[in-house]
């Protein structure tokens, strides 16, 4: 059986149980530098300090999977929000489902993000890992450095059956 996943498009408000949308508008603006520099204050809340975590930064670059994309696992990270910032003006797809202890395809739901947005996963969230849709595309990441295990897969098994993105 395969479910198919009809994106919506990203917003504040149609992703506010997964996380946070970060983006510029109405976001809090400071004037910094003598001037010189607007800065876009506080966009998201970064959670990585849980069992003595520490912040890293990463660059990931991406390669678009084949369509139509087949959703076949999802992942969360117990100890820690994670958080992806698109490095070009390239839309992208998110795959997220409410926390929970298991995680099927019935409870998928598919976001279309604009290249200006970025998403910061609750901790605990299951999500399925990048989706671009053109080679090479780079994102700025924001997660969880240090001891513990913070990454949990869940393969769909055949009885849950996959899900697909039709664009």
């Amino acid at each position: 059986m395969s479910l198919e996943l009809k994106p919506q498009k990203l917003s504040r408000e149609s992703f506010a149980s997964f996380g946070e949308v970060i983006e510029t508008n109405d976001a809090e603006r400071l004037i910094i530098n003598e001037g010189t520099t607007e800065r876009f204050h506080d966009l998201a809340n970064i959670d990585v300090a849980n069992e003595n975590g520490k912040p890293l930064i990463n660059i990931f670059r991406g390669s678009p999977r084949p369509r139509p994309i087949e959703i076949k696992m999802m992942e969360r990270h117990p100890l820690s929000s994670q958080a992806f910032i698109p490095l070009q003006n390239k839309p992208y797809l998110i795959v997220v489902a409410p926390i929970g202890g298991s995680v099927g395809p019935e409870d998928l739901q598919a976001f279309e993000a604009e290249g200006h947005q970025g998403v910061n996963y609750q901790r605990d969230l299951w999500h399925h890992p990048l989706l671009v849709l053109e080679e090479g595309h780079k994102f700025l990441v924001i997660d969880r450095g240090g001891s513990g295990d913070n990454c949990t897969e869940h393969w769909f098994t055949t009885e849950q059956g996959t899900a697909h993105i039709s664009l």
